[in-house]
C-alpha cells in the first residue's frame, strides 16, 4: 500500500466516525486518521494518557513531550488533557470509548481479532492495550492491507495467529473495500474503484455478502 492509498484509507475511516465521538487510534495506520477530522469535533484518546483533538506534528516543529501511543509527535489543540496511563486504561476498559481503530494481522469471519503476535518463535509480541480496547470499546474498527506480503487474504474463516479478542470486530477497512461483520456474516458495504465485486471475492478467503453495498 503506497502513501496515497494509506491517506485515502484514513480519510474513509474518519468520514464514518460520527460527530462528538470519543475515539482511540491504535499504532500504525490508525494514527493517520487524526489528520482528517478538521470538519467535525471528534475527541481522540491515546493509551499513554492524552485526550483531545490533534494532528501529526509538522516536521521540525515536534515537541517530544506530546506524543501518541505510537511515539509519534502530535500537535495537540487547545483544551487537551493529560493523565496517568492507569486512568487511560480505566477509560478503555470501562466502556467509555465509542470507537477504537486498530491494525490487524488476521480477522476471522466471526469477527475475531488477531493483531498482537504472529506466533512465530522469532516474533516480538506487542499486545499493548489492544486486548483492553477490543473488549472495552463500543465499536471496534480495523484498518489493514487486504493481503499479506505473500498474497494471502487476511480475512479468514478462522484466525491461525493468537487472538486479541473474540467476535469483537464490527468493521474492517482495506485498500480494496470496507466490510461489516455481523453475527458470523461478512458484508461488503463499499468497494474502492476500480475494483469489482468479483475481484474482492476472488482475493478473500470466505464467502462475502454484497447485499449492503452503498
Amino acid at each position: 500500500m503506497d502513501i496515497q492509498q494509506k491517506n485515502n484509507l484514513a480519510q474513509r475511516v474518519a468520514h464514518d466516525i460520527p460527530e462528538g465521538s470519543y475515539v482511540n487510534l491504535g499504532i500504525g495506520l490508525p494514527t493517520l486518521v487524526a489528520d482528517y477530522f478538521a470538519d467535525k469535533e471528534v475527541i481522540l484518546q491515546s493509551e499513554n494518557g492524552v485526550l483531545g483533538q490533534w494532528t501529526q506534528a509538522e516536521v521540525g516543529e515536534e515537541n517530544w513531550d506530546l506524543i501518541n501511543a505510537g511515539k509519534e509527535a502530535i500537535d495537540l489543540k487547545k483544551g487537551g488533557a493529560f493523565f496517568h496511563h492507569a486512568d487511560s486504561f480505566g477509560m478503555m476498559r470501562g466502556g467509555h470509548l465509542d470507537y477504537c481503530i486498530l491494525g490487524a494481522f488476521q480477522i476471522s469471519a466471526n469477527g475475531d481479532l488477531a493483531n498482537w503476535h504472529t506466533g512465530h518463535p522469532d516474533a516480538i509480541p506487542a499486545v499493548g492495550g489492544a486486548m483492553d480496547l477490543a473488549s472495552g470499546a463500543q465499536n471496534v474498527y480495523v484498518m489493514m492491507e487486504h493481503l499479506t506480503k505473500q498474497g494471502h487474504s487476511k480475512i479468514l474463516e478462522k484466525c491461525s495467529y493468537p487472538l486479541t479478542g473474540l467476535a469483537c470486530v464490527n468493521r474492517v477497512y482495506t485498500e480494496i473495500a470496507t466490510f461489516d461483520f455481523d453475527n458470523g456474516q461478512v458484508f461488503v458495504i463499499d468497494i474502492v474503484a476500480p475494483h469489482t465485486a468479483e475481484y474482492v471475492q476472488s482475493i478473500t478467503d470466505i464467502p462475502l455478502d454484497f447485499s449492503r453495498m452503498k
